[in-house]
């Protein structure tokens, strides 16, 4: 069956979504105080921890719990699966508002954000060599390629307006928007790949730093592979959750091959980094009594949880708690990565203030509530209608 995506409908100011803007507007309130005060008062970072709770959540583990739109254009359009076409759109409308609230933290962290506006202008000054630099602007360019490959729920939406000029624009705009589109999807696969593998060549630099455990030259395909399985799981979780809150209907046939995706990449992950560490010699400090064992072996665990709720389950409630364990086992992976198995030496502790575990907090809620919004506005959630082939062209639109 294939479904055409239409508004979900309904109140837009719920008791939950009103909780969640009042979360969200704390936030803001001290993301303004950040910027007043300076980053030494609002947060526990120091020379020795340059970044926290907001790169290494809010930037690396975000954009990959965002990577379900990237996870979802290289099955239908890499591989030509176009029956799971239904999920593209909630998919990047996830993977859009999930990358925006990453580049607003690495706005919020930057101690001039006043300049920030310079990195993708000034290229006369770009610094090549940098993996900072190709992450930032991947990030920031990616977030933009978003954007545009969801617009077209906009657009449909916009050509029955009220108002003619925004109705004239729409219609205008549109036919553009198709022949331009596949060269945007082509992009949009380009970025993640580029900037998600970047994130583990990032902490290849810190050199002796990096704990044995997730020190490793194959951090970058690790981080990207990661990535991958948790888009899938995020997919999983948002569709199921949206069918929940909103009443409707689920597509679980395929959210079960999804989910098996999903646990399958965190299967290979885990073969393949046993098959490192033992390559490397250090197969031994996974059975140290110390605590980065312990957070080695829950990462494990965390992985291969999640075949135990696919493998014979045809049940959401299954699939649902697949993939949450799966998203989880992903972000303590790169938590660990970036935090836990960081160390800069002897005298340097850190532990996210209040105000950076709030302004995190708010962020989230944003973003939720603003997902809620707009697939009660906009068509980006499908409707069970007419049959549809397996397979779509890659050269068709995406949207």
């Amino acid at each position: 069956m294939e479904a055409h995506a239409k508004p979900a409908g309904g109140p837009i100011l719920t008791k939950s979504s009103i909780v969640l803007f009042a979360f969200a507007a704390i936030g803001f309130f001290l993301i303004f105080l950040r910027f007043v005060l300076g980053l030494g008062v609002t947060t526990a970072l120091s020379d020795g921890y340059p970044w926290g709770l907001w790169i290494a959540f809010d930037v690396v583990t975000g954009t990959a719990f965002a990577c379900g739109g990237y996870a979802m254009a290289l099955l239908v359009y890499i591989f030509n699966r176009g029956k799971y076409h239904p999920l593209i759109r909630p998919a990047i409308l996830t993977s859009a508002l999930g990358y925006t609230i990453a580049g607003l933290s690495v706005v919020i962290d930057v101690g001039r954000p006043w300049w920030v506006w310079k990195v993708p202008l000034y290229f006369w000054d770009w610094n090549l060599n940098s993996v900072l630099f190709e992450v930032a602007v991947c990030i920031m360019a990616y977030m933009i390629v978003l954007w545009i490959e969801l617009s077209p729920a906009f657009f449909e939406r916009w050509k029955e307006s009220k108002w003619p000029a925004l109705r004239k624009f729409a219609q205008a705009v549109s036919p553009i928007l198709d022949k331009a589109l596949v060269w945007i999807v082509a992009l949009g696969l380009l970025l993640p790949t580029m900037h998600q593998s970047s994130l583990g060549s990032l902490m290849l630099l810190t050199g002796p730093r990096l704990h044995p455990l997730w020190s490793t030259p194959y951090l970058p395909a690790f981080f990207l592979l990661t990535c991958i399985a948790m888009g899938y799981a995020v997919v999983v979780f948002e569709s199921s959750f949206s069918a929940v809150a909103l009443k409707r209907k689920a597509e679980t046939h395929l959210l079960l091959n999804l989910g098996k995706l999903a646990a399958a990449g965190g299967v290979i992950f885990v073969v393949l980094r046993f098959i490192d560490l033992a390559a490397r010699g250090r197969l031994g400090l996974v059975f140290q009594s110390d605590f980065h064992a312990v957070f080695f072996w829950l990462e494990t665990i965390l992985f291969v949880l999640p075949l135990a709720f696919t493998i014979g389950r045809r049940n959401l409630g299954s699939l649902f708690l697949g993939a949450i364990t799966l998203a989880l086992a992903g972000a303590l992976y790169r938590f660990d990565t970036f935090l836990i198995a960081f160390s800069p030496g002897q005298g340097w502790h850190y532990f996210p203030s209040l105000t950076e575990q709030l302004i995190t907090l708010g962020l989230i809620s944003f973003e939720v509530a603003v997902y809620a919004t707009l697939v009660k506005l906009f068509p980006i959630l499908a409707g069970v209608s007419k049959p549809a082939p397996t397979n779509v062209p890659a050269t068709s639109p995406a949207y």
